[in-house]
């Protein structure tokens, strides 16, 4: 009997290069998100934006807010949940008291840094404790982004 060959489902993921630009990430949690009706196959169909989400602490739970899924055209009209609601974040009371801890006190925020499938095929979502870069922190990581891409360049050059 033949074994059957495992495909790795299309893994779609949806990177948040935005908050790595405006904030110094200093530790990252994984968590499940509540999602209703067609929002999944929404998702997957890439109609997603979490660009100017942000993540806040309400009543001891956990909501990502500002996240837009569109709709599909596919769908049936009272299947469509709101477009830019409020989804809960599912985490650890453990996890959730350490966030509520580092925001109150030092003066951090919570961002949405990524969004995945993952083996399971149970979408994920990256929150980081991130505090805000100044003005002059992003101009020397973009000076040090373009210098070691210029680098990259002239040794691709150079192996030729």
């Amino acid at each position: 009997m033949a074994k059957k060959d495992k495909q790795k489902p299309n893994v779609k993921e949806f990177l948040n290069k935005k908050a790595f630009h405006d904030y110094h990430i200093e530790d990252i949690f994984e968590v499940g998100i509540v999602l209703h009706g067609s929002e999944v196959k929404a998702i997957r169909a890439g109609r997603m934006n979490f660009k100017e989400s942000f993540v806040r602490i309400i009543k001891n739970e956990v909501f990502i807010l500002n996240m837009n899924i569109s709709h599909l055209d596919t769908t049936h009209v009272s299947y469509r949940p709101e477009e830019g609601r409020d989804r809960k974040l599912l985490m650890h009371r453990k996890q959730i008291n350490k966030l509520f801890e580092k925001v109150t006190k030092d003066g951090y925020t919570i961002v949405a840094t990524k969004m995945y499938f993952n083996d399971k095929n149970m979408f994920k979502v990256n929150i980081g404790i991130a505090k805000g870069k100044k003005d002059y922190d992003k101009r020397e990581d973009l000076k040090a982004k373009s210098m070691k891409r210029e680098t990259q360049r002239v040794l691709k050059e150079y192996n030729r």
